[in-house]
């Protein structure tokens, strides 16, 4: 009951409405977790998306956006994550600095080649793409699509598949 109390009356104190959420998290993909119901984009990075294909250096097709997926749930594990507001997204969601086991979640991630940095907004976490690179870690132990081209790549596909059923 006392844990209950306290986990309230850190909710809803003076940090919590200036954007902090901490609670258990739950993986959507490998940039995106939700943690008491909030959508929460991970900051600072882009990771594959989870129907995302990449290859192996051998060129065998592995689904690499599952993989990140599964990397960050089981690096969080049933941690409690805390996140702190960032920005929100074109999309109207939420990105923010989240932290499990002390650790920030987007570093890590970028540092285990399982996410790309994103330079225009986070360069800080260029240091650590370079060692995944240099490592050949994660993604860049084969080759791999950026995901924002992926998913111009597919929004495109998908609209030239509506105009041709619209004929």
């Amino acid at each position: 009951m006392t844990r209950s109390m306290l986990a309230l009356l850190l909710l809803c104190s003076p940090a919590a409405a200036a954007g902090t959420i901490s609670g258990p998290a739950t993986v959507i993909d490998g940039d995106t977790i939700e943690v008491h119901g909030t959508r929460i984009n991970l900051y600072g990075i882009d990771a594959p998306e989870t129907a995302q294909s990449c290859q192996t250096v051998t060129g065998q097709d592995y689904r690499c956006g599952r993989e990140a997926a599964q990397a960050l749930s089981a690096h969080i594990g049933s941690g409690v994550v805390t996140c702190e507001r960032r920005e929100s997204t074109a999309a109207g969601g939420l990105a923010g600095l989240c932290l499990a086991h002390g650790e920030d979640l987007s570093a890590w991630m970028v540092a285990k080649g399982y996410a790309l940095a994103s330079r225009q907004v986070m360069p800080a976490y260029t240091r650590q793409e370079g060692q995944a690179w240099a490592t050949r870690r994660g993604l860049w132990a084969g080759t791999f699509e950026k995901p924002a081209d992926w998913r111009q790549d597919r929004r495109r596909m998908e609209a030239s598949a509506g105009a041709s059923a619209a004929d």
